[in-house]
């Protein structure tokens, strides 16, 4: 076991000899420990004939484990005021809790146990999936969840797995078996895929220690890596229209394929980004959809730098009248973006504001601990925290105006637009060149 001491948030970063990443920073402001183990096992891992694997997996794997049954597990976290949170995202699957320092011994054993020894028993497995079947239902019946798929649908198509759904359809759902979750975990949940992050008030020794105790004689075999391919370009707009007429309000998801997180001008699009639907009440989209023309109950932008080339997507509420036109002040807004660029004020202004609310990211052991498995899964380096003001505060004005001339051409948008709403011509959108 090697282990080294980085700067920034110092944390300590030990490497079990099955391959396990063990990361400890020890804070004393609370009495109180997170440990979030992470795997590499979300949704791109799902088989392409049962999407929704993934995710059926992180609402059984806590359900039961071979020593344990899923009402015992229950009380140990009840008992001690724990509640347990399993997350799945397109590349990871994480099983985190927050609990007592005095807690953690058998905290961290609880978790290691559900890691590790999963039975997904046949009841727990028969509840999940009515459950998994209701929320699907649910989303079918949402115009927000249904524009933003039919939205990575069109950014994504022919199988990609970005634009896969995450939860699978119901269909799907149903004929996920016990057995494909036994495979799945065995596939994936490995000691080389685990990032374990604890932060909290117990030494570092102690993490080590306890992690080797839990993960150290686990084997398994080294899970495959798994390409993100390459999305297909595309020179023209795209345009789905999700028909749900029995709704009041029109959901529009606006978007294009933006980059990867390791591309070197991520913190330029970070800035770019800030500027056009983040900062304030919603950078300039917010400042002349909602504020200035009052067409929109909600509208901002957000990108998902990812392995692979992540998105960047546009979302608005409208009233149903308020579609077409707000669809035009999109395009004119990045028209505007593209042509003019971002002035002086509005670089300086989205650099302090990225600044300034990154403190806040780390306020809590929590917050801290999801910072390093970022850091640990990109490959950011642990001193990151120190390094990422000036990264920001490098970006220069030609470098922001630069990537919204590459990505924000309203010509090559893909528009989605779910509720009362139906379809008919559109007027060829303002050109981002």
């Amino acid at each position: 076991m090697t282990t080294v001491v980085h700067q920034g948030l110092t944390p300590s970063r030990s490497t079990l000899s099955n391959g396990v990443v063990v990361i400890g920073k020890e804070t004393h402001t609370t009495p109180a420990v997170t440990i979030s183990a992470t795997f590499r096992a979300g949704s791109m891992y799902d088989p392409p004939s049962r999407p929704g694997v993934a995710n059926f997996l992180s609402r059984t794997i806590d359900r039961g484990t071979a020593r344990r049954s899923a009402d015992e597990i229950a009380e140990a976290l009840d008992g001690r005021g724990v509640s347990l949170i399993v997350l799945v995202t397109r590349h990871q699957v994480a099983i985190t809790c927050t609990c007592l320092s005095d807690d953690f011994d058998p905290l961290l054993d609880l978790v290691g146990d559900i890691c590790v020894h999963p039975t997904f028993p046949d009841r727990e497995v028969e509840t999940r999936r009515k459950e998994i079947v209701t929320s699907i239902r649910q989303d079918e019946d949402n115009p927000a969840v249904m524009a933003i798929e039919a939205l990575m649908a069109a950014l994504y198509p022919h199988g990609h797995p970005y634009g896969r759904l995450g939860k699978g359809s119901v269909e799907t759902v149903e004929a996920i078996t016990r057995a494909d979750l036994e495979a799945f975990h065995r596939e994936t949940f490995t000691p080389s895929g685990l990032s374990l992050v604890v932060v909290g008030d117990v030494p570092v020794s102690r993490i080590t220690e306890q992690a080797h105790r839990v993960f150290g004689e686990w084997r398994s075999e080294r899970a495959p890596e798994v390409v993100v391919p390459e999305p297909e370009r595309v020179s023209s707009r795209r345009r789905v229209v999700v028909p749900m007429m029995n709704k009041v309000q029109a959901d529009i998801a606006y978007g294009f394929v933006a980059i990867a997180r390791t591309d070197p001008a991520y913190y330029a699009f970070l800035v770019m980004n800030n500027v056009l639907g983040q900062y304030a009440l919603g950078g300039r989209l917010g400042d002349s959809i909602r504020e200035r023309q009052g067409m929109a109950y909600y509208v901002f932008s957000a990108f998902e730098a990812n392995i692979g080339r992540g998105p960047l997507v546009i979302r608005a509420g409208v009233d149903p009248r308020n579609v077409d036109r707000a669809v035009a002040s999109i395009d004119e807004e990045l028209t505007r973006l593209t042509g003019h660029g971002v002035t002086a004020r509005e670089l300086t202004e989205s650099k302090q504001y990225l600044v300034g609310s990154m403190p806040r990211t780390l306020e809590t052991n929590a917050g801290i601990a999801a910072f390093l498995q970022n850091v640990e899964f990109f490959g950011l380096g642990f001193d990151h925290d120190v390094r990422l003001p000036r990264l920001i505060d490098a970006v220069t004005l030609e470098e922001v105006n630069a990537q919204a001339r590459e990505y924000l051409a309203p010509d090559r948008a893909a528009v989605a637009i779910a509720g009362p709403y139906e379809e008919h011509s559109e007027e060829a959108p303002p050109s981002g060149r």
